[in-house]
């Protein structure tokens, strides 16, 4: 429940930024090059960029900071996976976006900005932190948990560590047992003595 929490905390920071760079970049487009006065659908090719930025701000926030623990080697897969997430979080901003403006009418800066940014960013926001946590950033098959648990304990073992990085709770759990067992080891070899004068 504590890791949990931690996530969602992260997710929420990281999601903050990707929120400023999402409602700014939209807003700035549909104001300028992409006004509905110049093109029809400017909000919505608006929204499409200004997400798809905001997305690879998260990608990096989450990768290496929310789900920092859970990540795996595969990072072309993450990444894949990560994109085709975010992708259908931007469909339902989008979707959210179509309705408000084109099925009810609702035509002005307020209505897209409630429909695409509040609406749309909370039925994305929930369902990308549930995907992001049981399929991107989760091992997907035994073979695949135990290939990223081989992977950490070599990056662990190979890596020099010390007491303090191994007992952080930022530390993985490979490099905790690295460490559990390196001062255990320490602590059980025999004192070197003093060599004895003849």
């Amino acid at each position: 429940m504590r890791r949990l929490i931690s996530q969602l905390l992260r997710f929420g920071v990281v999601g903050g930024v990707g929120f400023v760079i999402d409602v700014g970049l939209f807003n700035l487009l549909s104001a300028t090059v992409l006004h509905p006065a110049n093109l029809h659908e400017g909000p919505l090719i608006a929204k499409t960029i200004s997400t798809t930025v905001a997305i690879v701000a998260n990608w990096i926030g989450n990768r290496f900071w929310t789900f920092r623990e859970h990540r795996g080697p595969r990072i072309w897969r993450e990444g894949l996976q990560f994109g085709v997430v975010s992708v259908g979080g931007l469909l339902i901003g989008l979707g959210c976006l179509w309705i408000s403006r084109y099925a009810l009418g609702f035509d002005n800066v307020v209505a897209d900005n409630i429909a695409g940014n509040v609406v749309g960013l909370a039925l994305g926001t929930v369902f990308r932190f549930w995907l992001y946590r049981v399929w991107v950033f989760a091992p997907h098959t035994p073979v695949e948990a135990a290939e990223d648990a081989m992977h950490d304990a070599d990056a662990a073992i190979a890596a020099p560590l010390s007491p303090a990085a191994a007992s952080s709770p930022d530390a993985s759990p490979a490099r905790r047992r690295v460490g559990r067992v390196r001062r255990s080891a320490a602590a059980s070899a025999p004192a070197a003595s003093a060599p004895r004068p003849d």
